[in-house]
């Protein structure tokens, strides 16, 4: 059946080359609401009255936040650019992408490191991609992207900007 002349045209949405985000492991879960029970508890020590349920209500919650807030960040490639968080990069400016494993990312961000470069990374994750820039305008010379999947990423990243 083919759409009427008043009917809008079918929309269509790019699909994501590279999408993940960079969630907390499950046992970081388990660990901080364990600690923040822990530390409700110590302050609750038996008392009645508010202190009975105060540390309960405030503690946990705030914790939860808190890891759900440090797990938030989303990787993708898509619609001609490598998006980390609120950070945009257009791909024509990527000159080359490396794929990172924990050495490679320890010694991009230790010994190899730059002032000027953008750096998103999670240290419960051992991958990332080194994103060499070209763009004279731009004083950063290169992003470090964490990525659970690195090979996939530089991959999507080089294709974006050879399609473009």
């Amino acid at each position: 059946m083919s759409p009427s002349p008043s009917s809008p045209a079918p929309r269509t949405t790019a699909v994501p080359a590279h999408s993940e985000r960079l969630r907390l492991p499950w046992w970081f879960w388990l660990a901080g609401l364990a600690l923040a029970g822990l530390a409700a508890a110590e302050v609750w020590m038996g008392a009645a009255g508010t202190r009975a349920w105060l540390p309960f209500v405030l503690l946990l919650p705030a914790t939860g936040a808190g890891l759900w807030w440090l797990g938030r960040v989303r990787v993708a490639v898509a619609d001609g650019e490598l998006r980390v968080d609120d950070a945009r990069l257009p791909v024509r400016y990527v000159a080359d992408v490396v794929p990172l494993d924990a050495a490679g990312k320890r010694e991009v961000l230790g010994v190899g490191s730059d002032p000027l470069a953008f750096v998103v990374q999670r240290p419960w994750i051992g991958g990332a991609v080194q994103v060499v820039l070209d763009d004279p305008a731009d004083p950063t010379p290169f992003w470090v992207v964490s990525t659970r999947r690195p090979v996939e990423l530089a991959a999507a990243l080089l294709a974006a900007r050879d399609a473009g």
